[in-house]
């Protein structure tokens, strides 16, 4: 019994386990649709009873499978301390503690509390196939990533210095982190406008700046784009054929996607 629920919470190869998956599924949208109704002033005014209730309904419901799968395996304290237990937890956690802060006075704790329930989002990622596809291609882009913000931070750090000396308190830039924070609204081209430069070499830079925002913003979502593409290229072996020489095809290739003949097995 004990694998058997091991394999229904944690594997979705067979049917049941895939049906378990999509129910989990619908259960985790349908709560968290809950929530974002009863924040609705005219919905909460009129459902706010019977919200609450299915409220409960699904925090006992992941409650009971939180159990399950701590009793299902192995190690639970290891189960418990990873990322998705704690997400797992993060599920069920605020409802339970919203019991101990009944006074009005805490009542803002209360909401904030509530807030974490949106981590149950988070529990479909791991019934996502495709999403460890995005995972992985976000770790396989994190060290161009990662120079990438060096490369922003470093950007940002020079154009708010030159901020704080040529513009100064007079014109706001009170601070070189003043100048940083106007640097990251300019190169990201919102433009608040509660900071703006006052001379003409500060507005240079101010023209230069948003024209390097503009250049470098697309920057990330190519790397990203570019390691997803590969993650989700097909697997390629080296084999060269003997009638048109194409040296590239697929792993499980078993002729030439050129001339159709046969392939021979690769050398070792």
């Amino acid at each position: 019994m004990r694998y058997r629920l091991y394999r229904l919470l944690f594997h979705h190869d067979a049917h049941d386990e895939r049906n378990f998956d999509l129910a989990l599924i619908l259960a985790i949208v349908a709560s968290v649709l809950v929530v974002m109704l009863d924040s609705v002033p005219g919905i909460k005014l009129r459902w706010h009873t019977q919200l609450y209730i299915a409220e409960w309904l699904f925090t006992v419901l992941f409650t009971a499978e939180y159990a399950v799968r701590l009793w299902a395996v192995r190690s639970p304290r290891r189960y418990a301390t990873s990322f998705l237990g704690l997400v797992d937890l993060m599920a069920i956690l605020p409802t339970f503690l919203s019991l101990l802060f009944p006074a009005s006075a805490s009542l803002a704790v209360v909401r904030i509390l509530r807030m974490l329930r949106i981590f149950r989002i988070l529990k479909l990622v791991k019934y996502s196939d495709e999403a460890g596809l995005l995972i992985q291609a976000l770790l396989r882009s994190r060290h161009k990533i990662l120079i990438f913000v060096t490369t922003l931070l470093t950007i940002t750090v020079i154009f708010g210095s030159l901020m704080y000396v040529i513009e100064g308190p007079e014109h706001g830039f009170e601070s070189i982190p003043t100048g940083m924070y106007w640097a990251v609204v300019t190169m990201a081209t919102v433009g608040y406008g509660d900071i703006s430069p006052g001379t003409g070499l500060g507005r240079f830079l101010t023209s230069t700046l948003i024209i390097i925002g503009y250049s470098i913003i697309v920057v990330p979502t190519g790397i990203y784009t570019a390691e997803l593409a590969r993650t989700m290229r097909p697997a390629r072996r080296s084999v060269r054929c003997l009638e048109c020489g194409l040296i590239d095809h697929e792993s499980d290739a078993w002729h030439c996607r050129t001339c159709g003949r046969s392939l021979p097995d690769p050398v070792e």
